[in-house]
């Protein structure tokens, strides 16, 4: 009998020990960990803050394709217009962090905070970086009557010439015009400031000659270059571009640490889970890795950045900064 009860012990001893191993809940069918939800089971919507048409709206429509396919539900391109991006990111802002609706935005999303006086959010706080998607640089482009043929020689005539100069731009406040501003403040120059409502208008002038220069979007500048009815002085990226590779950067024409580009990306609303970020950024990795769209992004004078939501972050911080210095700096306010 006293074996018989050692045995006994021992087994009940045994079996507390192994109970301590085991995590709260652990044999209890009900309380077994469940598997992610999957992710998306309806249609995505992916707003676009600008009219359709434009560069953003073309390749929103360009990696919402594919991302469909990819993921076996519709992406649905919604373009919500309006106060220079405002409308549909405070859209965007406001919605679940669920996945399901993203924003296209490009640099003027931060950019914007300085320029308006009081957003219904926050550029930064209110969204989640998952990728930038596209990027280009601007061309800085002269009307043939003008006499300067290179950046040096434009730069001259701005100084000898305070406020004579005109250099037009797709409105105040827009990547055409605030580097055309930085430029000018870097090289100690005036120049009066022709805005249009878009760069199509704003690009007809000059082509026109109602209007002596433009840092314009590539996608409107580089054929005009190739016809020879506008000609290039600089492109304002950190490298050349590839649509206009004999042409030299701002920085390589004795300007170093000036660069200037429209950048686009992909953001959701604040608080999207890591797991889904990480997912929508492997799936644009490899969307932009395809050559179809690699070669459709060249034929627009598009480059591909780098991707990932750290760096985006990055990008989004520094060019803040930047721009809002700039922009108080001059007292720029949008009509």
């Amino acid at each position: 009998m006293p074996r018989l009860r050692r045995r006994r012990a021992l087994l009940a001893s045994l079996g507390t020990a192994a109970a301590t191993l085991l995590p709260p809940g652990a044999g209890t069918l009900a309380q077994a960990p469940q598997p992610a939800p999957a992710w998306p089971t309806r249609p995505v919507r992916l707003v676009v803050p600008f009219a359709p048409g434009g560069p953003a709206d073309a390749i929103a429509r360009s990696i919402g394709e594919r991302l469909g396919e990819i993921w076996g539900q519709p992406v649905v391109v919604e373009n919500r217009a309006g106060a220079g991006g405002n409308i549909g990111a405070e859209h965007v802002a406001r919605s679940a962090p669920d996945g399901y609706t993203l924003l296209l935005c490009a640099s003027s999303h931060v950019q914007n905070v300085a320029l308006y006086r009081s957003l219904p959010y926050d550029p930064i706080r209110d969204f989640t970086p998952i990728s930038l998607v596209a990027y280009y640089s601007l061309v800085v482009v002269v009307h043939p009557s003008v006499p300067a043929r290179t950046l040096a020689e434009f730069a001259a005539l701005m100084r000898e010439k305070p406020g004579e100069v005109t250099i037009t731009s797709a409105g105040v406040g827009t990547p055409t015009h605030l580097s055309a501003e930085l430029f000018a403040l870097r090289v100690g120059a005036q120049f009066t400031h022709v805005p249009f409502q878009g760069a199509a208008p704003a690009h007809t002038a000059l082509l026109g000659g109602q209007v002596q220069a433009m840092f314009n979007n590539p996608v409107l500048a580089v054929p005009a270059v190739r016809a020879g009815r506008l000609r290039a002085l600089a492109t304002t990226g950190p490298r050349r571009s590839p649509a206009l590779p004999e042409v030299p950067t701002v920085a390589e024409s004795g300007h170093p640490g000036y660069e200037v580009g429209t950048w686009y990306a992909v953001i959701g609303p604040a608080g999207l889970p890591a797991p889904l970020v990480a997912k929508i950024d492997a799936d644009l990795r490899r969307v932009l890795a395809e050559p179809a769209l690699r070669e459709r992004f060249a034929g627009q004078s598009l480059e591909i950045p780098e991707p990932g939501p750290e760096h985006l972050a990055r990008v989004m911080r520094e060019d803040l900064e930047r721009w809002a210095e700039l922009i108080r700096r001059l007292g720029i306010q949008p009509n």
